[in-house]
C-alpha cells in the first residue's frame, strides 16, 4: 500500500505539471488546430498515467477524473469551449482544480435569487442533512455484506456491493463538496440527484444519474454531433445520431475505465457498451412516443417510476454486473478499501506518537 501511495503522489505531480502546461498553452496559442496539436501529448499522457496505479480505488479514480473528464475538458479547451474556457480571467489555481475535479464556476447570483436562496436554505439544508444521515446508516449496514455473502444469492451480493459503492461515492462527494467550498471557495458538481426517484429514462440519464458525466458529454459529444447531423439529415432526425453517439462514447469510456479498474481476462469487452447502446435506443423510443402521443398516453408517475428503475436494474443485472461479478471487482474494492483505511489509521497513529514525543526534545 505504501508503494501505491507513492505512485499516486507521482501521478498527482505529473497531472499538476501537465495542467500548468495546458494553462500556459491557452495563454499563448490561439484556439483551433494549433492549440489542439499542443495539447494532444497531454491527452496521451493522461491515458497512460492510470496504468501506474494498481489498486481498484486509486486506478478507478485516476481513470475517471484524468483519463476521461480531464481529457474531455482539455479537448474542449483546445477550441475554447467547456468549463476551462468559461471565464476569461480564470486563474491558474482554478484552472488546475476545474481540469482535475468536477468543479463548476458559478456566476454571481442576482440580489433576488440570493434572497430566495436564503429563504429556502433552512428547509433544504434540513432535508439534506436527513438524507446524509440515512445514507451513512445505510453505508454502515451495507459494509457488513461480506460477512453474510455465503447466505445471499451472488447476483444480490453484487447488487448490494454496487449499492454500497453508490452510497459511499455520494457521501464522500458530499464531504468533499463542503471541504472545497470552505477551503478554496469552489462548488463541486453533485454526482447524483436521487436517481431512485426517476420517472423516465430521459429523467434518469439526463437529470439524475451521474450528472458529472452528463455535464461533460453534453458539450463534448452531444452538441457537436447534433450540429453536424443537422446539416446532413436535418434537425428533426439529428437527435438519433446525437443520442446514439453520446451513449456509444459513454459506453466506450466505461470500457476504458474498466480496463484500468479491473484486470480480468474473463470480462466480456462489449457487455457494458451494449448496455449503453440499448439504453440509447430505448431513450429515443421513449422520446418518440412522447412526441407522438403527448399527454394522451402518459402513465402516472407511480407506474413509470418503478418501471424505469426496474428496467435499469434488469438490464444492469444482465449486461453490467455479470462482467464485474466474474472478476470479483466489488469484493476486491471492499478488501482494498479496508486495507487503505488500516494503512491510513496506522500512519495517523505514527504521526500522533511523533507529535507527542516532540515536547520532550525541547
Amino acid at each position: 500500500m505504501a508503494n501505491e501511495i507513492t505512485n499516486f503522489i507521482k501521478v498527482s505531480f505529473s497531472v499538476l505539471a501537465s495542467t500548468c502546461y495546458c494553462y500556459a498553452v491557452g495563454r499563448i496559442v490561439p484556439k483551433g488546430t494549433a492549440r489542439l496539436l499542443c495539447l494532444l501529448p497531454i491527452v496521451g499522457l493522461f491515458l497512460y498515467l492510470p496504468l501506474h496505479l494498481h489498486t481498484i480505488y486509486l486506478s478507478g479514480l485516476a481513470a475517471f477524473f484524468i483519463a476521461w473528464l480531464a481529457n474531455f475538458k482539455i479537448l474542449l479547451f483546445a477550441f475554447d469551449e467547456g468549463p476551462l474556457s468559461s471565464d476569461p480571467s480564470i486563474s491558474l489555481a482554478s484552472f488546475v482544480f476545474v481540469a482535475c475535479f468536477p468543479i463548476r464556476i458559478q456566476q454571481k447570483p442576482s440580489p433576488r435569487s440570493r434572497d430566495s436562496h436564503l429563504q429556502d436554505k433552512e428547509p433544504k439544508d434540513g432535508r439534506k442533512h436527513t438524507k446524509y444521515a440515512i445514507k451513512v446508516l445505510l453505508f454502515a449496514i451495507l459494509a457488513n455484506v461480506p460477512g453474510y455473502r455465503e447466505y445471499i444469492h451472488p447476483q444480490i451480493v453484487s447488487f448490494l456491493y454496487f449499492l454500497l459503492l453508490y452510497v459511499e461515492l455520494e457521501t464522500l462527494f458530499g464531504v468533499a463538496a463542503v471541504a472545497a467550498r470552505v477551503l478554496i471557495g469552489l462548488e463541486l458538481e453533485p454526482p447524483f440527484n436521487e436517481p431512485y426517484l426517476s420517472t423516465s429514462l430521459q429523467d434518469f440519464w439526463g437529470r439524475r444519474w451521474n450528472l458529472i458525466v452528463s455535464s461533460i458529454l453534453r458539450p463534448a459529444v452531444y452538441k457537436p454531433t447534433r450540429n453536424l447531423a443537422s446539416r446532413v439529415v436535418g434537425r428533426k432526425w439529428a437527435l438519433i445520431p446525437a443520442f446514439m453517439g453520446t451513449f456509444l462514447v459513454s459506453g466506450l469510456m466505461h470500457e476504458l475505465i474498466l480496463f484500468y479498474y479491473v484486470e480480468c481476462d474473463q470480462r466480456s469487452p462489449w457487455e457494458v457498451t451494449c448496455f449503453f447502446l440499448l439504453h440509447g435506443v430505448c431513450l429515443l423510443t421513449e422520446i418518440a412516443l412522447k412526441k407522438r402521443f403527448g399527454g394522451r398516453w402518459q402513465l402516472p408517475r407511480l407506474v413509470t417510476g418503478p418501471l424505469t428503475i426496474g428496467f435499469v436494474l434488469f438490464t444492469g443485472f444482465q449486461l453490467f454486473l455479470p462482467s464485474l461479478d466474474r472478476c470479483k471487482a466489488f469484493e476486491k474494492a471492499y478488501v482494498e478499501l479496508a486495507a487503505l483505511m488500516a494503512f491510513l489509521g496506522k500512519e495517523s497513529q505514527r504521526l500522533a506518537d511523533y507529535l507527542v514525543r516532540i515536547p520532550h526534545y525541547n
